[in-house]
């Protein structure tokens, strides 16, 4: 059973008004978007990425914003952009680094390289919790709202029983600890705030394609439905559990 299937949080997206930020424009984020315009009507909807893909706006009617998680100017910049509206109730971060130019899961340790575990950390870990500095001033003190990111299994410690993918494990678990450390933080400052890490599953876009050959079918999840599985985690999850690291089903999953 999931630990809060039996909770009424009300946090029903359906009656919530105000702003929404989905930060990364891929599979997931873009997901993300075009089921906040069906099950969150009473959202304003910006998404946040560094290279804008061409559709964006969409007919889903969200509205682009230039961001770049590792430029501190950029976050200003985004702040600003969204200061002076409507509460930001609503905020997932979905930008991750796997694999790039220079850049690839190690399998061991002669593997590693410094530049590549610093560009790693710099998205994955860093990012999410600056991003979370930049927006604090927008999320609202008196209604409930969600800071969320997306995490990875392969960054919970106590479940990596294969070793490997050293940058990109110790980033996540660095961005669990992060955002964990925010969301005691915040669980004064901001009490109706709930910080989550997500795991959505094997999803396929871009940044699992070189893995998904060994992926069963029936767990190879498409954008849609992960997004439709993430919102309706986020959904069940009220402040008193700010802080949980979930799967995309519901289930916690541990440090």
């Amino acid at each position: 059973m999931c630990p809060w299937q039996d909770v009424d949080h009300q946090s029903g997206l359906r009656h919530w008004q105000g702003r929404a930020l989905v930060v990364g424009a891929g599979g997931i984020g873009k997901a993300l978007l075009n089921e906040l315009a069906l099950r969150a009507p009473g959202l304003e909807c910006f998404a946040g990425q560094r290279h804008l893909p061409a559709g964006y706006p969409s007919a889903g009617g969200w509205q682009p914003l230039a961001l770049d998680l590792a430029s501190d100017a950029s976050l200003a910049a985004l702040s600003a952009a969204l200061a002076g509206g409507p509460p930001l109730r609503l905020v997932i971060n979905t930008a991750g680094l796997l694999h790039g130019e220079g850049i690839q899961p190690e399998k061991r340790l002669a593997h590693l390289n410094r530049a590549a575990l610093e560009r790693s950390f710099a998205v994955n870990a860093f990012g999410p919790v600056l991003l979370a500095q930049a927006l604090e001033q927008l999320l609202p003190r008196d209604q409930p709202c969600h800071f969320a990111s997306l995490s990875a299994r392969v960054g919970s410690i106590a479940d990596n029983h294969l070793g490997g993918w050293y940058s990109y494990r110790a980033a996540k678990a660095a961005q669990n600890q992060l955002l964990r450390t925010l969301a005691l933080e915040w669980r004064r400052r901001l009490p109706l705030c709930c910080v989550s890490l997500l795991h959505p599953g094997t999803t396929a876009t871009p940044l699992s394609a070189p893995f998904q050959a060994g992926v069963p079918a029936e767990k190879l999840f498409s954008p849609e439905r992960s997004a439709r599985q993430l919102l309706t985690v986020l959904e069940g999850l009220g402040p008193e559990l700010s802080g949980g690291f979930w799967a995309w089903d519901g289930t916690a999953i541990p440090w």
